[in-house]
C-alpha cells in the first residue's frame, strides 16, 4: 500500500512518531511516497527529520501556537488572531495539499495532528483512507483525567481534536498505558510510537539531569536554578536559533540545539529527566526507566493533560516552574515502570499494521 503523511511541525513529538511509523511500514513492505509537514515562522524543521523520514518532504505553513514575548507561555488570543490573519495563506496551502494528494494517489493518508489536513479531508473528501494518530485523541476516553477547571481550554482542545480528524475513517489514540476499549467505534487506543534508536539504547545512570524545552524563554529559569545550585550538572536541549549548536555556560550547564541521536544518548544515561510535558519525550523516559519532572508550558492545556496522564501512568511528578528540587525529593519514591511499559510498546507494531492496512 502507498501512504502519505501529513505532520504537524510544532515541537518534536509528531515528527518522531512519523519517523517511527515510516520504518514500521517499510518493514512490512509498504511505501511512503510523500511527507507534508505543517510549519510556522517561529519553528524550523530539524535536519534529522528530513534525513530520517525517507521520503520527499514538502513544507506548508499551517496554523500553530503563538508564544508570548518572553518565549514561554502560549497566547491563545494571538494564536486565534494569527490564524484568522493568515486564513488566505492556509486556504491556498489546502489547495496545494489537494494537488499533492491527487498526484500521489495514496491508499492511506496519515494525519499526525495537522489542522490543514483536517480541513482538506472535510472539503475535498479524497478516495484515500484518512487515519489520524495523536495522543490528544485519548481525551475522548471516559477514564481520562482532566486538569481541574479550565473548561474553556478543554473545549478548545476538543475543538482542535475535532478539526484535525474531520471526516476521518479511523483515529488512533496513543497512550502511556493500556485502556479498555470503551470509546467511540472509530477511535482505538494504541501504544506510543517510539523510534528504533530509543529501543536499542544502552541504559545506565550518570549524575546529570537532562532537560528538554521547546520554548527558549525557559532557559532563563534554568540558569536561575543553576546559579543557586551550581554543583548539579544540567544538560539541556532547546529550539533556539540565536545560540550555537552547543552553548556552554559552564561545565555544569550546557545547552544543545535539537539533535535526536545526542538527545537519545543523554536520555539513556541521565539521572532524571525534566520536560515541558510533551508526550513523546516522556514516553522515551518511561521506556528507559527515568524519573521525570513535567512542567507544562503556561497556557498549553494539552501539556497540562499530558502531565496528569503521565503521572497517573507512573512516569513521575508534575511541577509549575523550573525549580528542580522536587525531583530530587521524588527520586527515592520513584518506581521504575519500564518492565510494564516496554511490553506495552512492543505490542505496537502488530496493532498499527492491523489498523492501518
Amino acid at each position: 500500500m502507498n501512504f502519505v503523511f501529513i505532520v504537524q511541525g510544532e515541537g518534536r513529538g509528531h515528527m518522531t512518531q512519523a519517523i517511527a511509523l515510516s520504518k514500521m511500514l517499510r518493514k512490512n513492505n509498504h511505501t511512503l511516497s510523500k511527507i507534508i509537514i505543517g510549519t510556522s515562522p517561529s519553528r524550523s524543521i530539524p535536519e534529522y527529520f528530513i534525513r530520517k523520514i525517507g521520503a520527499p518532504v514538502i513544507q506548508l505553513e499551517s496554523p500553530n501556537f503563538v508564544k508570548d514575548k518572553k518565549q514561554k507561555s502560549i497566547n491563545l488570543s494571538l494564536t486565534l488572531f494569527q490564524t484568522l490573519w493568515k486564513s488566505n495563506t492556509y486556504r491556498k496551502n489546502i489547495k496545494i495539499l489537494s494537488h499533492i494528494i491527487a498526484d500521489e494517489n495514496p491508499d492511506v493518508i496519515i494525519n499526525f495532528y495537522d489542522f490543514l489536513a483536517g480541513f482538506y479531508n472535510f472539503w475535498y473528501r479524497p478516495k484515500s483512507k484518512f487515519i489520524c494518530i495523536a495522543h490528544q485523541y485519548l481525551i475522548s476516553h471516559p477514564q481520562f483525567t482532566f486538569p481541574k477547571g479550565k473548561i474553556m481550554d478543554r473545549m478548545i482542545l476538543k475543538l482542535a481534536n475535532h478539526i484535525t480528524r474531520l471526516n476521518a475513517d479511523k483515529v488512533l489514540a496513543l497512550s502511556f498505558q493500556y485502556f479498555k476499549e470503551s470509546m467511540t467505534k472509530n477511535i482505538i487506543v494504541t501504544p506510543p510510537l517510539l523510534r528504533d534508536e530509543v529501543l536499542e539504547l544502552n541504559i545506565k545512570t550518570e549524575d546529570y539531569l537532562l532537560i528538554y524545552i521547546v520554548n527558549a524563554g525557559y532557559g532563563e529559569e534554568i540558569e536561575s536554578f543553576h546559579r543557586k545550585n551550581p554543583n548539579i550538572p544540567l544538560i539541556c536541549f532547546w529550539d533556539n536559533d540565536k545560540k550555537p549548536s552547543k552553548y556552554v555556560i559552564c561545565e555544569n550547564l550546557i545547552f544543545h540545539q535539537l539533535n535526536d541521536q545526542l538527545f537519545s544518548e543523554k536520555m539513556a544515561a541521565c539521572k532524571g529527566f525534566v520536560t515541558t510535558a510533551g508526550f513523546e519525550s516522556v514516553c522515551e523516559a518511561m521506556y528507559l526507566g527515568k524519573a521525570t519532572l513535567m512542567i507544562p508550558v503556561k497556557g498549553h492545556y494539552e501539556q497540562a493533560c499530558n502531565a496528569i496522564d503521565a503521572a497517573k501512568a507512573g512516569a513521575g511528578i508534575t511541577g509549575s516552574s523550573f525549580d528542580l528540587t522536587p525531583l530530587f525529593d521524588y527520586f527515592p519514591q520513584h518506581k521504575n515502570i519500564k518492565n510494564r511499559f516496554q511490553p506495552w510498546v512492543a505490542k505496537g507494531e502488530n496493532i498499527f499494521i492491523q489498523h492501518l492496512t
